[in-house]
């Protein structure tokens, strides 16, 4: 596997003009790495930086295994996990949710892992594909996985490239309103070669390539022979699912809350590992009661998502029990704006792509609203505030060569009052009109702290522009629930605005900037698509989708770079969207006994994806 300085030496020798462009790319992609992640390797030595992290400055050849040698299987005894937030599937392709995906990466898994550095290493396949081994097309039209041989699911039948197959097509079949499709899309076959070769072709060059079947986020293999019995097969998958991991689902309980118990598999490739003999996951309460659990009782080993104000959090974490991990990351919290009338109704749906919302149609409305919100406050109060979780004016964060240098972000509501004015937005009152339109908008936020506080926060900075703010609270089980029938969800956006945290979930980010993507219409969430393509906000502008379509094709990572950073400034110009604060990818709570370099929390993972090297300290 790679050696960060080894890159960045071709790197310098790129700069230098020693080499050319396409010789730093083939010794990029001869050590494995894929052509736009060389850039941000080459220029940053970490695609992600982990300033503060446990993994800070490490450049793993694999999956940190620290201790683990000579190890006795399940000699650890329990290891015990206090989740705030419920989770609610294992499903990996049927959610986004981060909870969910925690639970479910202890089960399931990926071709591939991203290390927090943003370096591919294998998971199920012998090797990371490349150039030199030939497992990469040198145009990026297609790539062959090798599957390790012996792996078997958990109930003894062998893991075969027909699972990989049967994924992708299980991915795509719209009956299964897959979460997942946006990142599959661009495959045009997958094909089984023989049992444990697989070959992905594409619909052209894919600078994305390692983007389907990577990630315990969004790569999880399906087992054909248990899904392919149809809706109830995939119904019991829910709640008892059938993986590769180090672990299987002993017992789920649901009563006044969620509690889960994990029993090792048996049937996993290492027989040293996993240490832990039992995984526990309890959940409710808070997140305060979720750090506490850990820092001040120590009655729980990890506890992850620490959604608590930075100020609260530390002083919760001044205790001998356990230590406050921060780890930088590439999510945003941020308002997205409706560009469609979620008033009218037409073709059967309300918020159609083409009726334009009387209000925020008008670029000055959206610059105005902007600056109405007092990001720093936002940052300090509810999250942990500069440098962990800052305000950002960029919806493209935490990955350097992609983190805009040309924008920034105010709040000024005097300049907010004069945008409005000269568009001619008079003030009637307390609230403004326009042609006989008012300044009139519905803002709505999964009912849980602290977007509940910040609702707030952002209703009274736009009341004080002239704005009329009705607050919607919604279950987040059913905001986040993307069920065709569900007409409260964030993709069918029947309001003005709403807010939430996202962000990309690979380290070139081309999938992400699809939440903007119209080509005329295709990509917007709408009722012909059932809501499930990924630009829920409604937004149409062609030059952001040519630069999209540049991008998507590209192979010159600087080039990429620049595209990628010209798309979010165009988003932050036009006001397209409100970035607020860059959230840290992960604020956990470890105890002291527990080992902190095996965690190896990045952006790109789940918090539980190397959790078969997890253990105690010595």
């Amino acid at each position: 596997m790679v050696g960060v300085d080894q890159l960045r030496h071709a790197y310098d020798e790129l700069v230098a003009g020693r080499i050319s462009r396409r010789t730093f790319l083939e010794r990029a992609a001869a050590l494995g790495v894929a052509p736009p992640l060389a850039l941000l390797l080459g220029r940053t030595g970490h695609a992600s930086a982990q300033q503060g992290s446990p993994v800070a400055g490490i450049d793993f050849p694999g999956a940190p295994s620290v201790g683990t040698e000579g190890q006795t299987r399940g000699a650890g005894g329990e290891l015990k996990l206090r989740l705030w937030q419920e989770p609610s599937t294992f499903s990996v392709h049927t959610t986004r949710r981060a909870r969910n995906l925690l639970v479910a990466a202890l089960v399931t898994e990926p071709l591939l892992h991203i290390l927090p550095n943003g370096t591919l290493i294998p998971c199920l396949t012998e090797e990371v594909p490349s150039f030199a081994n030939g497992l990469l097309a040198r145009d990026l039209s297609s790539v062959t996985y090798r599957l390790r041989e012996g792996i078997v699911w958990s109930d003894g039948t062998p893991l075969t490239a027909k699972d990989v197959v049967f994924t992708w097509q299980w991915i795509m079949d719209e009956a299964n309103q897959s979460t997942s499709v946006r990142f599959y899309e661009r495959i045009a076959a997958v094909t089984a070669v023989d049992d444990r070769t697989v070959e992905v072709s594409f619909d052209g060059p894919q600078p994305g390539w390692y983007t389907p079947f990577v990630s315990g986020s969004t790569g999880s293999i399906y087992p054909e022979h248990i899904l392919a019995a149809g809706p109830s097969a995939h119904d019991a998958f829910l709640r008892q699912p059938i993986g590769t991991g180090p672990y299987v689902v002993e017992s789920l309980t649901v009563e006044n809350t969620v509690s889960i118990a994990y029993a090792i598999n048996e049937r996993y490739r290492e027989p040293t590992k996993p240490s832990f003999a039992r995984v526990t996951v309890e959940t409710g309460g808070d997140a305060v009661e979720a750090a506490e659990a850990v820092f001040e009782t120590g009655t729980f080993d990890l506890a992850p998502t620490l959604q608590v104000a930075g100020a609260r959090l530390k002083e919760i974490a001044n205790g001998d029990n356990g230590d406050l991990v921060v780890v930088p990351g590439a999510q945003v919290e941020a308002i997205l704006l409706n560009f469609s009338d979620p008033e009218t109704e037409v073709d059967r749906q309300r918020s159609h792509w083409q009726t334009p919302n009387p209000v925020l149609a008008d670029r000055a409305v959206r610059r105005a609203l902007a600056l109405g919100i007092d990001r720093g406050s936002i940052s300090e109060q509810f999250f942990l505030g500069s440098p962990g979780e800052p305000p950002t004016p960029n919806i493209l964060v935490g990955l350097p060569a992609f983190t805009s240098k040309n924008t920034s972000w105010a709040f000024d509501v005097e300049e907010g009052r004069r945008l409005l004015d000269q568009a001619g937005w008079v003030l009637d009152g307390d609230v403004r009109k326009k042609d006989g339109v008012d300044l009139a908008l519905t803002f709505a936020v999964p009912n849980e702290s602290p977007r509940q506080q910040i609702q707030e926060v952002v209703k009274q900075g736009w009341e004080a522009l002239g704005v009329r703010v009705e607050v919607l609270e919604i279950n987040p089980d059913i905001f986040f629930n993307l069920s065709p029938n569900n007409e409260l969800d964030y993709t069918h956006m029947y309001y003005d605005a709403h807010e939430y945290s996202f962000g990309p979930l690979e380290p070139v980010p081309l999938e992400f900037l699809q939440n903007w993507l119209s080509h005329n219409g295709e990509n917007i969430a709408q009722r012909e698509n059932l809501w499930q393509q990924p630009n829920e906000s409604r937004y149409h502008n062609p030059d952001y989708d040519a630069l999209y379509d540049a991008a998507a094709t590209e192979t010159d990572p600087a080039q990429l770079a620049a595209t990628l950073t010209e798309m979010n400034d165009l988003l932050i110009d036009d006001a397209a969207v409100i970035p607020l604060v860059q959230l840290a990818a992960e604020a956990f709570a470890i105890a002291k006994t527990l080992r902190q370099e095996n965690i190896a929390a990045g952006p790109f993972e789940p918090l539980t994806w190397n959790i078969a090297n997890w253990n105690g300290t010595e």
